[in-house]
């Protein structure tokens, strides 16, 4: 068995926000790094008791140089960086699942902490085929693209799981707090959310077999509120030429998800 950890920052225990800003501007940063790594090693400690051969840990929050490696398990492999030419670097159909670590609500999400789709500065909204989604439907159509390698597993607050079940009936979920906005929350303590997401990752192993990858039918139309009017005209005039929707908005059609992830 081989599984793939996607790891964000927003959604660990006791992380919240800043007033006014994202988490990079926030003083439970440093915090939120090392939570992040200590759950992640938790989800993939649970993968190798489970019976992995294989554990990918990708690290993907803002420059994707978050995670105190060496605190992670030394059996797994960690993706870090950028440039790579999709999401999941090197994923291919002999992977078995995806899980989601650290991870956050979209856009639009009320009261959510640190609601965003993919950048909080830049983007209001992203919608595919009309519907607003957020970077787990986003990241799990990129996984289906690659492999056909389904979502198994999400933590992280109460919104960012409701999101998941909503996108992908069945998914085994882990609430690692309760949110109350962008910078508040009631939240598990760290080491028990640690201990909660051990074990909600082997049960999702255990359940594997019932997991559906998650796709958008194809072409598709993909769509980019922008929240600075000359970030959407920029969009518009690029290289991939973007159809203005209006002052803010941009539209493209795609063969494949592949080509925006």
């Amino acid at each position: 068995m081989k599984f793939y950890i996607g790891v964000d920052c927003e959604g660990p225990a006791c992380v919240v926000g800043s007033p006014g800003g994202t988490l990079n501007d926030s003083r439970n940063l440093a915090f939120a790094k090392l939570q992040a790594t200590r759950e992640a090693d938790a989800a993939a400690r649970a993968c190798f008791d489970a019976g992995a051969t294989q554990v990918v840990v990708w690290d993907n929050h803002n420059g994707s140089l978050n995670l105190d490696y060496d605190l992670l398990d030394e059996r797994c492999d960690i993706a870090l960086g950028v440039g790579f030419r999709n999401c999941w670097p090197g994923m291919d159909d002999s992977f078995d699942g995806v899980l989601f670590v650290g991870y956050h609500a979209m856009d639009s999400t009320e009261d959510a902490v640190i609601a965003h789709t993919n950048s909080s500065a830049a983007y209001q909204w992203i919608k595919v085929n009309g519907q607003m989604v957020g970077e787990l439907a986003l990241q799990s159509a990129v996984a289906d693209a690659l492999g056909g390698v389904p979502p198994i597993f999400c933590a992280g607050d109460d919104k960012c799981a409701a999101e998941a079940a909503r996108f992908f009936p069945g998914i085994a979920t882990v609430t690692t707090k309760t949110a109350h906005g962008w910078n508040a929350a009631v939240s598990k303590h760290p080491r028990r959310a640690a201990q909660d997401i051990y074990d909600g990752v082997r049960r999702a192993v255990e359940r594997r077999g019932e997991a559906k990858p998650f796709t958008f039918p194809s072409p598709l139309t993909y769509e980019i509120r922008y929240k600075r009017l000359e970030a959407a005209e920029a969009a518009s005039r690029n290289a991939t030429r973007g159809e203005r929707v209006d002052a803010y908005t941009v539209r493209w059609q795609l063969s494949s998800i592949l080509e925006r992830h």
